[in-house]
């Protein structure tokens, strides 16, 4: 994570132009609109439809309503576009709507005689919502809806396309009315992570969304769900609110959930938390003995743990001899100590030079046999993945969920993905993330020694701005992660890093953006996020080079966090 021990990984900001698309402000469906959409939901195979170079086709899964929905599949230079004639009135608005999932999704319509508008979404695991609105012209009486993937994606899938508005002679479907607010909501269970709902069902409802103090935290299709990523011992209050293709109920009566108290040694991890990494080795920075880490960080990683000659597993050697003669049982020591100040420290696996290779299920075990063996002989509370050179999803996955079988909940992971790697649901490291997110405590996205990346917006933005650190947080904050999964990983000083180093009060104004809504660039996010966990920086012995300015600026300003 320094200029010696980090890689630059650079990413292209070329794509943008093809990804620039207009959203629009979405409207709802009155009582005497109606869908003017034809076969709306592909119960009638493709009939009304016609997709380019036949890339479509109707599946009877996934679907999300009904027995059926559309498969299109990019390919080669055809972006799988699937569109039908809809029949309008003229000076007369419209919401136009569909759910997809699967690879990138685009839902838009031309044709409208005045501004003709388009959505997308990222590739999804689940069905997500696209929807926008539009108005056509004087003598316009039918436009073009469509949907259609992107070049060299999977495939996409789409159900229940609606063109809600005054009936244009085609369509035979009435407007949905908006849902009543759910009842009977109430805790069902908890851990000292997680909290678990249930509730009744309401009538007309297609599914329904969970909010935690305010924050809508996940959208769901049955009548329960799991909260994860809480701290321990803290309480939150939970509403549920019923949505269809009308829009979305008044939320529902709120209910208050306490999480278990964490069975791992010291105090429960702070709500809002100060991550930094600690140098096992001298590269001109203030050389610590774990002892001298500055009181701000709440959770220290120790860079870094070694790979072994057996696949996937690891070792930690502490470099006494770089370290002034620190000595084992002196490490161990300040361990105890710092989590008798209700610190959590951790190990720390990869970096730059880092070449651990999870990619088999005997390496999956290995590895997870390793780092708690590690974890035992020094006290480690959990482990850091900070793999720059590849991750296999399916088996770092499988790895940690064994790690966390043996070591129990008050178990500590971390991440710290280079920018690329949190760009799309896609990616490994991201898929790795939501995989594990009921035992996932935060990712903390390095945003720096990178190239310009898109932002949730589907903008490009360059590193080294608060729009950088906001837009990009906003991909993890919308594609999965609970805000309190989320932190900002930043350099202490300008040696800390190659490039991409901003100053405390840049940080500080990014996390107040993000968690309330203030200090904002040109970007700003769709919600706040008041249970955003807080920062990262590399490394503790940068900020004590720098007379520790990065932590004593960064440090209150998290811990003050709403």
């Amino acid at each position: 994570m320094s200029p010696h021990r980090r890689s630059l990984r650079f990413w292209s900001g070329a794509v943008t132009a093809a990804l620039a698309l207009t959203v629009t402000t979405v409207g709802q469906a009155s009582a005497a609109d109606v869908n003017n959409a034809r076969n709306a939901g592909f119960e009638s195979g493709l009939s009304d439809w016609t997709c380019s170079a036949g890339s479509g086709t109707t599946v009877s899964s996934p679907v999300r309503t009904g027995t059926a929905a559309l498969q299109a599949t990019p390919s080669g230079q055809d972006n799988a576009r699937c569109a039908q004639t809809v029949r309008v009135k003229p000076n007369s608005t419209y919401t136009l709507g569909a759910w997809v999932r699967g690879g990138y999704a685009y839902l838009g319509v031309t044709g409208t005689g005045t501004t003709d508008v388009s959505t997308w979404t990222p590739d999804s695991s689940s069905w997500k919502q696209l929807s926008t609105s539009f108005t056509t012209g004087s003598s316009t009486t039918s436009v073009t809806v469509y949907t259609h993937g992107w070049y060299g994606q999977s495939a996409y899938y789409a159900d229940d396309v609606s063109v809600f508005g005054p009936d244009g002679g085609g369509g035979t479907d009435p407007g949905p009315t908006i849902p009543s607010a759910p009842g009977g909501l109430n805790v069902s269970g908890t851990t000292s992570s997680s909290v678990s709902l249930a509730w009744n069902a309401v009538s007309g409802a297609t599914g329904y969304t969970v909010y935690r103090d305010g924050t809508k935290v996940t959208a769901v299709s049955g009548t329960s769900a799991t909260v994860t990523g809480l701290a321990a011992s803290t309480s939150y209050s939970f509403q549920v609110t019923a949505t269809n293709g009308a829009g979305e109920s008044p939320k529902s009566a709120a209910v208050t959930g306490t999480t278990n108290k964490p069975n791992g040694p010291g105090p429960a991890l702070p709500k809002h938390a100060v991550t930094g990494y600690w140098q096992n080795f001298d590269n001109g920075a203030t050389v610590q003995k774990l002892a001298d880490v500055q009181e701000q960080y709440d959770i220290i990683a120790v860079a870094f743990a070694d790979a072994t000659s057996t696949p996937g597993a690891v070792t930690f050697n502490l470099d006494s001899a770089g370290l002034g003669g620190y000595t084992v049982d002196q490490f161990k020591a300040d361990i105890r100590a710092k989590q008798a100040a209700g610190k959590k420290v951790i190990v720390s696996v990869g970096g730059e030079r880092g070449t651990v290779a999870v990619n088999d299920a005997a390496s999956a075990a290995n590895f997870a046999s390793s780092v708690y063996s590690v974890m035992q002989t020094y006290g480690f509370d959990g482990v850091d993945i900070d793999l720059e050179n590849g991750l296999n999803a399916t088996y770092m996955t499988q790895a940690l969920r064994s790690l966390s079988a043996k070591a129990g909940s008050s178990l500590i992971i971390t991440m710290a993905p280079q920018t690329i790697d949190m760009q799309s649901t896609s990616n490994s490291y991201f898929q790795t993330a939501l995989n594990i997110k009921d035992i996932l405590t935060v990712v903390n996205m390095q945003y720096y020694n990178s190239g310009s990346m898109l932002g949730c917006d589907g903008k490009v933005y360059s590193q080294g701005s608060v729009d950088f650190l906001t837009a990009l947080a906003c991909i993890q904050l919308e594609g999965g992660l609970a805000p309190s999964q989320v932190g900002l990983g930043l350099p202490a000083s300008t040696r800390g890093a190659g490039s991409g180093y901003v100053s405390p009060t840049v940080v500080n104004n990014a996390l107040d953006c993000l968690a309330k809504g203030t200090g904002c660039g040109s970007f700003k996010p769709p919600r706040t996020y008041p249970g955003l966990r807080g920062a990262m920086t590399w490394s503790t012995n940068w900020d004590a080079t720098a007379g520790n300015a990065w932590s004593n600026a960064v440090g209150p300003h998290v811990h003050g966090l709403p």
